[in-house]
Formats: C-alpha cells, sequence, structure tokens
C-alpha cells in the first residue's frame, strides 16, 4: 500500500480516494448491478450441466463467491469444476456453447448473459453520482473488468462516454495480461492512463478484485460490500468498506 493508506490517521469512506488522481472503477457489482446477472448466468449453466451428472454435488449460491466472482470467465468454469473433481477438454476458444469443454461451457455463461441484458441495464444510481463527482473534481476514470462484455455494458448502462479507457477480458487476452486477483489489470489500466499506481484508486465487490488491488502499490482500495461481506473485503485488503458509492462524497 502507499502512504496514503499507511497514515496514522485512521482512512474513512470521506478520505479514501483524498490526494488520488484517478479512480479504477470494476464493472459488474460496483457500476452496474451487472454481477446479479452474472450470478443467476452462472447459475443457470451449471444447474443445467450438473443436471447429467447426478453423482456430483449440486450448484448452490455460495459457489459464486468460492469460485466464481471476479474472476475471467474461463477461470471460473475451471474453478467451479475443479471443486467438483471435474476436468474438462479446454476445447477452442470460440468452441460451440452446446459443446462440454471448458470453452464450450463459458461461451454458453455468455451467450446466457448476453440474453439477460439484451434488454439494457440501469447502473447504481449512487455509482453514478459518485462518477460524476470525481469527473467534476478533474480526476481519470478507468474500468477494469475482467468480463469480456464489459463494453456492451456499458453502452447498455449509457456509461460508455466517460470511459475512455476500458480493460476487460478482450483487452487481458490481448495483452497477456494475468485476470484477478494478479494486479496486472489495474496497473495496466494506470499506465493507459500515464499515472503511477500510487495515484490510482481501485474500488471493487468482488474478493478477487479487492485482492488485485491489495497485491499492487495503489493509493486504496475501496470495496463495495454487495454480498460478499464487509469483514472479507476488509481481510482481503480492502482500505474501507461501503454498502454504496455515494457514502464516499
Amino acid at each position: 500500500m502507499s502512504e496514503n493508506t499507511a497514515t496514522h490517521h485512521p482512512v474513512t469512506s470521506l478520505t479514501a480516494w483524498t490526494g488520488a488522481s484517478a479512480i479504477l472503477f470494476d464493472l459488474d457489482g460496483v457500476l452496474t448491478p451487472t454481477a446479479t446477472v452474472h450470478e443467476q448466468a452462472w447459475q443457470e449453466l451449471f444447474e443445467g450441466y450438473l443436471s447429467s451428472r447426478p453423482e456430483v454435488t449440486g450448484y448452490s449460491e455460495s459457489d459464486y463467491f468460492d469460485h466464481i466472482d471476479g474472476k475471467p470467465r474461463f477461470d471460473g468454469v475451471r474453478d467451479f469444476l475443479a471443486s467438483r473433481g471435474i476436468v474438462l477438454p479446454e476445447g477452442p476458444t470460440d468452441d460451440d456453447p452446446a459443446n462440454t469443454t471448458v470453452q464450450g461451457l463459458g461461451n454458453r455463461k455468455n451467450r446466457i448473459f448476453n440474453d439477460i441484458v439484451s434488454t439494457g441495464v440501469e447502473p447504481f444510481e449512487g455509482s453514478v453520482r459518485f462518477l460524476e463527482a470525481v469527473l467534476g473534481h478533474g480526476l481519470k476514470v478507468a474500468v477494469v473488468s475482467s468480463s469480456r462484455n464489459a463494453p456492451a455494458v456499458l453502452d447498455a448502462a449509457g456509461l460508455s462516454h466517460h470511459f475512455a479507457v476500458v480493460v476487460d477480458g478482450v483487452v487481458a487476452a490481448r495483452e497477456g495480461l494475468p485476470g484477478k486477483p494478479s494486479p496486472a489489470t489495474y496497473q495496466y489500466a494506470a499506465r493507459l492512463l500515464g499515472l503511477p499506481s500510487e495515484e490510482c484508486v481501485v474500488v471493487e465487490d468482488a474478493v478477487s478484485g479487492v485482492q488485485a488491488g491489495e497485491a499492487g502499490s495503489f493509493h486504496s482500495v475501496i470495496g463495495v460490500d454487495r454480498g460478499a461481506g464487509r469483514q472479507t473485503l476488509l481481510d482481503a485488503g480492502a482500505t474501507v468498506v461501503v454498502n454504496d458509492l455515494d457514502e464516499l462524497l
């Protein structure tokens, strides 16, 4: 952590971004409620897949937070399957969603997700207020998401015009960047903004994302509790945890 988070004065929700030059936002669950859509899509995917594997423990809500939340899509597939002792062929990246491979299941989940969000996405009101305040203070902003659907979600939410820098799953794959909990995608976004990591705040709702922020030398890591749990996010390395981003104003 930087000197800002190592100060003798306790960092509060009102001071967590004081002195920063940029805010690096996760997307799903931070700016938009699409984390719940992802959760729904994963549940539909694995309940369908496991229906043909009755000998395997079924999918539960905790599986999303334990094995999937915040990770690149295909890592989520692998890690969930590993939790059930299942190993599948990898398959090509453009594998048919009907195929029972890691890539096929991941692409099936993506199709389910896109079907749900095609009707539009309403961003969190508190997040929009915070974003507008950040821009009003002249700070730079970027979106850093494990999802390969980040541009489409930003468009659906009417937020894309605010973000010239979007580091998503497609960019990470192209640049060879490891996904969260590695800090690499956040560090790459900081470089694209022309700023050192120490001047950038990471805002995350997932444990793996908070861990990514904590692993880098960022100004601070703001956790947003959308279900992971306040103490869980603090234990993962969050500087402060809020229930909504307008608490930072």
